[in-house]
């Protein structure tokens, strides 16, 4: 990204997840939320149009704010050219959805639709655990399942959903996810051992240079990342709740000065 994208500030992300969609301004020199966030609730009925409703509330309560500047929006999904492939804990509905259309449809503006890790992993490469790293990063999110993201020299690789990996004929995330911890009540130990079998079959495969760890769990890192054998550095994510949200932000603004010749 060239630092006129830096210039582009502030520019809005906002965060769409399973219970909340939350957004804010965010100042991409500071990679900060410029107010406290907005959260309103996600629809009981989470379909692509009730969902653009309230995104469209939260670009009205911030617009005096924005301006004109540019809006990420993370979905929990695999997004490829605006459109959502998947859906992870909101309506299937968002299958095949034109979602990035629709929602610039509803908000009378550009948008960029990003998965939910990816936005995650390019704020804590751009302004986190992993600021200027010059390597192979790669962010998972230990949450109600594993996200994903994968970034080379600041490049993101997008949808990497390596949260699914088949390991020893399982669905890695129904095994390690931090939702499993909390469903089996499993000690720190105990969890430790099915997260060291998903991170050394995810070394093995990409041989990373660092693994950030994300999600709520993250705070809690000291009782379980020492535990682990890896030959990997690993951290703790540092942006924490407010990554999705600062990621979408960034790469929406990148967007605009280094447009998807895809798109």
């Amino acid at each position: 990204m060239t630092d006129r994208t830096a210039e582009q500030t502030p520019a809005l992300g906002i965060d769409i997840g399973g219970s909340g969609i939350k957004g804010a301004p965010v100042d991409l020199h500071a990679g900060e939320m410029m107010t406290d966030r907005l959260r309103i609730t996600t629809p009981t009925k989470s379909t692509p149009k009730n969902v653009a409703a309230v995104v469209g509330e939260i670009v009205d309560n911030f617009k005096d704010t924005i301006g004109d500047g540019p809006i990420g929006i993370t979905v929990p999904a695999v997004v490829t050219h605006g459109k959502t492939r998947s859906a992870a804990n909101i309506d299937k509905s968002w299958i095949d959805c034109e979602a990035e259309k629709l929602f610039e449809d509803h908000l009378g503006r550009e948008i960029l639709l990003v998965n939910d890790a990816d936005a995650a992993g390019i704020a804590e490469v751009h302004y986190g655990a992993a600021k200027g790293h010059p390597g192979l990063v790669i962010l998972t999110t230990l949450g109600t399942g594993i996200g994903t993201a994968i970034v080379y020299r600041g490049a993101l690789v997008p949808n990497s959903e390596l949260g699914h990996l088949e390991i020893d004929g399982y669905d890695a995330e129904t095994r390690a996810a931090s939702s499993v911890k909390e469903k089996l009540d499993l000690s720190w130990s105990d969890w430790a051992k099915r997260l060291q079998r998903y991170y050394e079959t995810l070394e093995a495969l990409l041989w990373p240079d660092l693994i950030v760890v994300g999600g709520g769990v993250s705070k809690n890192a000291d009782k379980f990342i020492p535990k682990l054998k890896l030959k990997t550095e690993m951290v703790p994510a540092k942006l924490r709740n407010s990554a999705g949200i600062v990621g979408a932000a960034w790469l929406a603004a990148d967007r605009r000065v280094n447009p998807d010749p895809m798109m």
